[in-house]
Parts: structure tokens; C-alpha cells; sequence
């Protein structure tokens, strides 16, 4: 795998707290093997720190009244990310460090009305790697505002989740047409790290 440049880790919307998905009251679906995909997710976060690729923390959250939630209710989603609920916070193997950029977002993509793109000039990035939710929605847009904004883009196939199999598969056909190489997997990542580390 090529990493042009710097590269960031952006993490976005692993949420859910530690409420059963059963019992959460956003409105949204997934496709399974969220819990498959947790222990991935977990290694790659702490090799991106071991070898001091920054991390980035995405967070949905919209207020109690929705006032700020705009069209996201027009599609299939209904209420979801509210402020307050326990099913709003970062899942528990999501854990930011004090050091470490949590941005909270109101829109699907990460770029939209945040200070990722200040954050991501800071680190002086020139690849976004993406892993999260909804490979179809918030990950979707944000590798297409990503694109927009000029970075290499890195979806892990294989660390992000769709709200159904078919839509995450159309979404990363969707990903790729725009940039050839941009679908990858944790293996990838992981081998990219090692030999970054022992250079």
C-alpha cells in the first residue's frame, strides 16, 4: 500500500455508548458484524499511535429539540445522535486521549461546518485514512468532501460497517471511482505501519 506524505487516521462515528443496539433509540440501521470488526478497530488506533500517525475522533451529535439536524430526517434515518443519550457517546473501545482531536459534527460529512480541515493542516496531512459509519453515509461523504478537498483517501474495507451490505458495497465502488487505489484493509494499514516504524 502507498501512503502519500502524511497521513491521519480519522475515526468517524463509532458511537452507541454502551447501550445494546437493541434497547438504542436512533433510528438507524447496520449491517452485522459491527463486533468483528471492534478488535480491528482497536489494533489499528493503537498502532496509528505507536507510530505516531495521528488519531481524530468524529462524533454525530444533534440537540435534544433537532433543531439542528436539517434534511438527515428526509431519508430512511429517523432521530438519531441526540445529545444527552448514552447511545450518542463514543463506543467504549473509543477512547480518545487528552492529546487527541474529538470533533463533534452535525451534518454526515466530517468537513461539513467543523474544524477538521484546520486539525488535518495542522498535522500537515496529505492522506486521510477512514474507518467508522456508516460506510454509506458519514464515511461516504466525508472520503468525497475529503477528495474535494485535495487528500488521498484510505477506506478500510474491512473496519467500517454500512447500514446494509448492499449499500456498503455500492459505497465503496463509489469511493473508488473517484480515487483508484482508496480501498484498502486493516492487513494494509498494519503493514504500512510496520515498515514506517522500522524505517
Amino acid at each position: 500500500m502507498d501512503v502519500i506524505g502524511n497521513a491521519v487516521l480519522i475515526v468517524v462515528d463509532i458511537q452507541g455508548g454502551d447501550v445494546p443496539h437493541e434497547e438504542s433509540r436512533s433510528e438507524i440501521a447496520y449491517m452485522g458484524g459491527r463486533e468483528s470488526r471492534t478488535a480491528r478497530v482497536e489494533r489499528l488506533i493503537d498502532d496509528c499511535r505507536a507510530a505516531a500517525v495521528p488519531v481524530v475522533f468524529i462524533q454525530e451529535v444533534h440537540k435534544p429539540s433537532l433543531v439542528d439536524i436539517g434534511r438527515e430526517l428526509d431519508g430512511a434515518e429517523g432521530p438519531h445522535c441526540v445529545e444527552g443519550w448514552p447511545e450518542t457517546e463514543l463506543a467504549p473501545h473509543i477512547r480518545p486521549r487528552p492529546e487527541e482531536f474529538l470533533i463533534r459534527k452535525r451534518r454526515y460529512s466530517a468537513f461539513f461546518g467543523t474544524e477538521l480541515e484546520i486539525v488535518l493542516k495542522a498535522y500537515k496531512a496529505d492522506t486521510v485514512l477512514l474507518i467508522g459509519g456508516l460506510t454509506d453515509v458519514c464515511v461516504h461523504y466525508t472520503a468525497v468532501d475529503a477528495h474535494q478537498h485535495d487528500y488521498h483517501v484510505k477506506v478500510l474495507t474491512d473496519c467500517v460497517g454500512g447500514s446494509s451490505r448492499e449499500a456498503h458495497d455500492a459505497a465503496l465502488n463509489a469511493i473508488a471511482y473517484l480515487q483508484r487505489d482508496a480501498l484498502v484493509t486493516a492487513a494494509d494499514v498494519t503493514a504500512w505501519l510496520d515498515a514506517r516504524r522500522g524505517a
